[in-house]
């Protein structure tokens, strides 16, 4: 499933698309764009990007930041870090190895709660001080759809239509 974004100037809806797209969409509406709200469609999480494109990111140096590597702590028994030692590659190589195949096993749509998650986090930033906004949040971790859609109802149009298709497969599983 392809990663999209969808922009926003204030209440209005701008554009949605993968980040080619959204560069070119910032990018028409010139010095507005410092104005808009940019997010992550899977996340719901506000995000930035780079309007220069690809090879403006790609020529930040050399090394890991380059790669998009980024190191984490992982907590695990000793049998599994043995039987990580013994594989091709290493563990780190065989983590991004099995994360991989497990993302690509997984269905294209989010799962009932990542879509709440991602619903809960757009709606946080674009409705946090409307009217509804606590009680829609309880309808959508109680998956009370009706209360939801109700209590959205008088939210800009972009808003409402687009925090209501970030939650709706928190409602259908």
């Amino acid at each position: 499933m392809e990663r999209t974004f969808t922009a926003f100037a204030g209440d209005l809806w701008i554009a949605t698309g993968d980040e080619d797209e959204m560069r070119e969409a910032l990018r028409a509406v010139g010095d507005v764009a410092q104005n808009i709200l940019l997010f992550d469609d899977s996340t719901g999480r506000q995000m930035d990007i780079d309007l220069r494109g690809p090879a403006a990111e790609a020529s930040r140096g050399r090394g890991r930041p380059k790669l998009g590597v980024q190191p984490r702590e992982v907590t695990l028994l000793p049998r599994h870090w043995d039987w990580l030692a013994a594989q091709p590659g290493g563990a780190s190589a065989t983590l991004r190895r099995l994360v991989e195949a497990a993302r690509k096993e997984s269905s294209g749509a989010p799962s009932p709660r990542a879509a709440m998650d991602a619903a809960y986090h757009f709606v946080t930033a674009m409705a946090g001080d409307r009217p509804g906004y606590e009680a829609a949040i309880r309808a959508l971790y109680a998956k009370d759809e009706t209360l939801y859609i109700s209590l959205s109802e008088d939210w800009p149009s972009g808003i409402r239509d687009h925090a209501r298709g970030l939650a709706a497969p928190a409602f259908s599983a």
